[in-house]
C-alpha cells in the first residue's frame, strides 16, 4: 500500500528539474563529520508540527503568491483546485515519509545512515574530503553540511525532490528534522518538522498516526531500538 501511494503521489507531483539544495561547497568535508548523530531517537510529538496546520500555512503562502492577489480583497488571489491538489499531494508526500516513530542513526567516518520504520531511509557517504552521491530504488541522494546542519537531497525523475536538514542540539540529546518537499507542478513547497528524543533503552511511548483526514490517534505500544 505504501509502495502503492508512493507511486501515486510521484506521478502527481513530477515535472521538470529544479535547483539544487546542496551546493558544491556544502559536499566538502573534513574527516571526521562535525556531528555525531548516532544513536536511537524517539520522537516527540509534543513539539511537533501538524500537518494541517503545515497545509493551511502553505495554502497562505500560496494564496500571497497568486498572480491574481492584487485583485482579490485583503490582496489575496484565489487558490485553483490544481494549486490546492498540488499542495496537498506535497502534504501527503511528507507526512508519509517522516511517520516513523524512531530513527536508529548509524555514524562514521565514511557513512551516516538514518534507519527509520520504513523504505524511506537517508544514507550520506563519504570519501576523498567529499559526500558522494548514492543511487538507491527512490531517486539519487547526495549529502551536505550547512555550518553542524546535515541535509539530505533525494532527486527523482522529472523534478520531485525531497530534503531532510537534521540539527542536534549541543548537550546531543534532541534531534530536529525539517523535511521539505517540492515539485515544479507545485509553487510553494511543503515542509514538516519533527523532533526527536534520544534514548539508550526499550521504553513504552506512544505510536501516532496522523493524516489529513483525521485528528492525530495515539496508543502505547513498546518501543525498541
Amino acid at each position: 500500500m505504501r509502495i502503492l501511494l508512493f507511486t501515486f503521489l510521484y506521478i502527481l507531483l513530477s515535472g521538470c528539474a529544479q535547483k539544487p539544495a546542496v551546493s558544491e561547497d556544502m559536499q566538502k568535508i573534513d574527516s571526521p563529520p562535525p556531528v555525531d548523530f548516532s544513536g536511537t531517537w524517539q520522537r516527540n510529538y509534543a513539539r511537533d508540527d501538524e500537518v494541517g496546520r503545515a497545509l493551511q500555512a502553505a495554502y497562505y503562502e500560496l494564496a500571497r503568491t497568486t498572480p491574481d492577489r492584487q485583485g482579490a480583497p485583503g490582496g489575496y488571489g484565489s487558490l485553483s483546485q490544481r494549486d490546492a491538489d498540488a499542495v496537498v499531494a506535497l502534504a501527503r508526500l511528507a507526512e508519509l515519509i517522516t511517520r516513523s516513530d524512531v530513527l536508529t542513526i548509524v555514524q562514521d567516518d565514511h557513512e551516516i545512515r538514518v534507519g527509520r520504520e520504513d523504505d524511506f531511509s537517508p544514507v550520506c557517504r563519504f570519501g576523498d574530503g567529499k559526500t558522494v552521491p548514492v543511487s538507491n530504488s527512490a531517486g539519487n541522494e547526495i549529502c551536505g553540511w550547512s555550518g553542524t546542519d546535515l541535509v539530505s537531497q533525494l532527486s527523482l525523475a522529472d523534478g520531485l525532490r525531497v530534503v531532510h536538514r537534521l540539527t542536534v542540539s549541543e548537550d546531543e540529546e534532541q534531534l530536529r528534522v525539517i523535511t521539505t518537499v517540492t515539485s515544479p507542478t507545485s509553487r510553494v513547497p511543503f515542509t514538516l518538522r519533527r523532533f526527536y528524543r534520544k534514548f539508550d533503552q526499550p521504553a513504552s511511548g506512544f505510536h501516532c498516526i496522523e493524516t489529513l483526514t483525521m485528528k492525530r490517534v495515539c496508543s502505547t505500544r513498546e518501543i525498541t531500538p
